[in-house]
């Protein structure tokens, strides 16, 4: 039987100069830490939950939850990442999304699916050597009506039974990328809320991030903005191993960045 060997929760931009700027080198310095420890889990494949920034999913088609379908998977290149291709995991995405099917989930498949930095940005510190299959899972938090917590808590629990069946003895590793608090092109653009930003670590750090869940999207939006939203994708990671603590790798509240910036690492 597989086994979820680690879970690992980051924000997902990377701006700045480490050299001049002190919060910069900080949180470089957070991701490297969050790298070498998924890295040190051996993982066979990464599942990664994150959001699309308007590059595959946008206004003409706005699906909920879309599952990456595919062979392999070219970042889109935004933010100068390199579009050096990943191996993706076909049958285990078709396998999740019979599952979901059968749950009362019907999510979008996406053939050509290409990551852009929500994924990227955190696969090159987990996996720098892009060898490790992925499944990519994205919840649209830019539609309205987005999905509530509730919602994507649900579809977390099917998530995590189906990478339990895997047969063999594959090792997992499961990331939830995003926020934390962001305002961005709202009223309020720029502005980072840390206490919004601690309240949801904590629930991580308690082991219960089944917390968030209870949060609506309106409570989200008051208290960390629309770029606060992505806090599903880090309930649904987490939720990957139950009852299991998070540590806290790095946090910097950076409005120069228009994010609070935050990374944890849960052990099996």
């Amino acid at each position: 039987m597989a086994n979820i060997v680690g879970v690992f929760v980051t924000s997902h931009v990377l701006f700045g100069d480490k050299s001049s700027d002190p919060q910069a080198g900080r949180v470089f310095a957070g991701l490297q830490e969050l790298g070498r420890k998924a890295q040190e889990c051996k993982p066979d494949l990464i599942v990664a939950i994150s959001s699309d920034h308007m590059f595959n999913i946008n206004l003409r088609l706005q699906p909920p939850f879309t599952v990456g379908l595919s062979d392999s998977f070219t970042p889109f290149g935004d933010m100068d990442i390199p579009q050096t291709p990943r191996p993706g995991h076909r049958a285990l995405a078709m396998q999740f999304c019979r599952d979901a099917a059968a749950a009362g989930f019907d999510l979008t498949q996406a053939e050509e699916y290409r990551p852009d930095h929500g994924i990227a940005i955190p696969l090159m510190f987990l996996d720098p050597s892009s060898s490790i299959p992925i499944l990519p899972l994205l919840v649209n938090i830019n539609m309205d009506p987005a999905p509530t917590p509730g919602r994507c808590l649900a579809l977390a629990q099917v998530l995590r039974r189906t990478l339990s069946a895997l047969p063999g003895d594959q090792r997992i590793v499961v990331i939830g990328t995003g926020g934390l608090s962001h305002w961005i092109n709202i009223p309020g653009h720029g502005k980072v809320n840390s206490v919004f930003d601690q309240a949801v670590m904590d629930a991580l750090a308690n082991g219960a991030p089944e917390l968030l869940a209870d949060l609506s999207v309106e409570e989200i939006l008051r208290d960390g903005g629309n770029g606060g939203l992505e806090i599903v994708n880090w309930m649904m990671a987490a939720s990957m191993l139950p009852g299991a603590k998070a540590v806290p790798v790095y946090y910097e509240a950076m409005p120069q960045w228009m994010t609070g910036m935050a990374g944890m690492a849960i052990a099996a």
